[in-house]
């Protein structure tokens, strides 16, 4: 992954078919954790901002009980007019118990909640992301190097294409393998507590409260519900490593061509740290609509409803209910952590690599 100049200016990955799988593996999922402790605060406020959007209720310091929206999430609450607090029936009531945006959750978050609930989630994150990024970055790495290999002998026009194929396949592998903790995290950053001091169920006690609803279903039935919503997360998380992956590795290329035959150590951080946050930032705002529709199908309680929604009926609900607005529900705070976390992964990735690359030349 890591790039040299060649003599005709084109770069190539660093050799390092000497790392192994456990190697590559111990190395993302460092970055991984690194990653998913720094920016979970951003993640629990998109997460807020997107379950607000779908008709959570806010339970914010209005102790009558407000919300918003049409409330598709939360049936109970169906036919009540947005914005009213369901108690009293007065609009005024709840003027400012709702989420305006990326830093007014912040500010509702630390006052209501206390500041650590900010990393609300973090344990299933840390969970998710060290396994998810261990099998994806060492698969991307031996996916991209078998197909590179390919086509510059069989075709070379197809080889820039190649970051793009060898992304799609690596994310779509990790993401059906830990998918059951990815709606887990959801979960719980969407649904706030309504007391400080009130211990909030882990992933555990979440995941079995998600397969509650169908208890008295077949068991096949009640192991589906841990895959709900795996379509929309498939549908965000391919085409945004697709998008990341195309502009990320050309992008890295340039840069460490730039800077000289050998990079050092110092040089693989800044160019990848440089790429990462430019490809992730511009893939987080692309597939921002996919991430809204994911998040939705995740927290939806009915659990008839949710087994029956297709990513394509969530998105044109989401289009009904909040048109454009809708559509990217917490871009902002998307975009600022997937820039920096991708630039995380990717840097401490590459230079774990490189480290582990010299140990074995000694």
């Amino acid at each position: 992954m890591v790039a040299e100049a060649r003599s005709d200016s084109k770069s190539k990955p660093m050799p390092n078919e000497n790392l192994r799988f456990g190697e590559r593996a111990l190395s993302a999922g460092g970055a991984a954790f690194i990653s998913a402790v720094i920016v979970n605060p951003l993640d629990v406020v998109k997460t807020r901002l997107q379950a607000q959007a779908a008709g959570v209720p806010y339970q914010g310091s209005c102790r009558l009980g407000c919300f918003e929206s049409n409330s598709t999430v939360v049936p109970e609450l169906r036919g009540n007019p947005p914005g009213m607090c369901r108690i009293t029936g007065s609009a005024s009531v709840c003027s400012d118990n709702q989420y305006k945006g990326t830093l007014d959750v912040f500010y509702k978050i630390i006052r209501q909640e206390g500041f650590s609930r900010l990393w609300r989630g973090t344990n299933a994150s840390l969970a998710l992301a060290v396994p998810t990024v261990g099998i994806y970055m060492p698969c991307y790495d031996y996916f991209r190097n078998v197909l590179e290999d390919f086509t510059a002998e069989k075709s070379p026009s197809l080889t820039p294409y190649v970051p793009l194929v060898a992304g799609t396949i690596a994310r779509s592998l990790a993401c059906i393998s830990c998918y059951p903790v990815e709606l887990a995290r959801t979960r719980m950053q969407a649904f706030k507590g309504t007391h400080r001091d009130v211990k909030l169920p882990g992933v555990w006690k979440t995941l079995v409260d998600a397969v509650n609803p169908v208890k008295g279903s077949n068991n096949g039935q009640n192991y589906r519900m841990l895959w709900t919503g795996l379509g929309a997360q498939l549908a965000r998380d391919v085409p945004f490593s697709a998008i990341c992956w195309s502009i990320l590795e050309p992008t890295r290329r340039s840069i460490l061509s730039f800077m000289g035959e050998k990079p050092r150590a110092g040089s693989i951080i800044g160019a990848n740290f440089t790429a990462g946050f430019v490809a992730g930032a511009v893939a987080a705002a692309a597939t921002c609509p996919l991430d809204v529709a994911k998040t939705r199908r995740q927290i939806e309680k009915n659990a008839d409803r949710a087994m029956r929604m297709t990513t394509r009926e969530t998105l044109a609900e989401i289009w009904r209910d909040g048109g454009m607005r809708g559509m990217f529900s917490g871009a902002a705070a998307r975009v600022g952590r997937a820039g920096p976390s991708v630039a995380i992964v990717v840097s401490f990735y590459e230079v774990v690599k490189y480290g582990l690359h010299h140990l074995h030349k000694q």
